[in-house]
């Protein structure tokens, strides 16, 4: 089955039972701080993707993790898919489920990219501009390229708006070659 299929499927099937059980925010939570756990975990990813390791030792080492520090619901969850040796699929359920709170919560998604970091009180400008013009709450995360010379590029869910060095002396190098050709 496509990866992508798989992580929607168990994604949208955590987001109801949790929005059910009325522990949406809670699960939302736990979804971000294992996601987080795995991209700064190489011990964690490794568990996850062995197939050395018996499905059985996996469900306990989930268990030692994670029992206690996320709610009821999430421990269970990822047992489930431990169970049904889907436990690779995690990230991209993690992923899943906050594209779903997202959506379900109207709030949009944005990355701002720069040269170097941002000032925390100009991200909280832009965020808050950002809301303003549309008119619902936006989480803005931040990255960092040096390729962009300066400048930035914000990305909007699927919008981009693209105002970097690199990209504008890409435009010019463009115009030039154009303007060579045509001589």
């Amino acid at each position: 089955m496509d990866q992508s299929k798989v992580t929607v499927r168990y994604a949208k099937a955590l987001f109801s039972l949790a929005k059910e059980k009325q522990l949406l925010d809670e699960v939302k939570k736990d979804m971000e701080m294992i996601g987080e756990l795995i991209k700064e975990s190489t011990d964690l990813v490794l568990l996850l993707e062995s197939p050395v390791v018996k499905t059985s030792q996996k469900i306990k080492l989930l268990k030692t993790i994670f029992e206690g520090k996320v709610n009821k619901l999430t421990v269970d969850f990822l047992v489930m898919v431990a169970e049904n040796k889907r436990e690779i699929f995690t990230p991209g359920i993690c992923h899943n489920f906050a594209a779903l709170y997202r959506k379900d919560k109207g709030v949009k998604s944005a990355v701002i990219t720069t040269a170097i970091p941002l000032q925390k009180e100009l991200v909280t400008q832009i965020q808050q501009q950002l809301e303003s013009d549309f008119k619902t709450k936006v989480e803005l995360s931040q990255r960092v390229n040096t390729d962009l010379i300066g400048g930035f590029v914000l990305r909007v869910d699927d919008r981009q708006v693209d105002a970097s060095m690199a990209s504008n002396l890409r435009k010019v190098k463009e115009t030039f070659l154009q303007t060579e050709i045509n001589k």
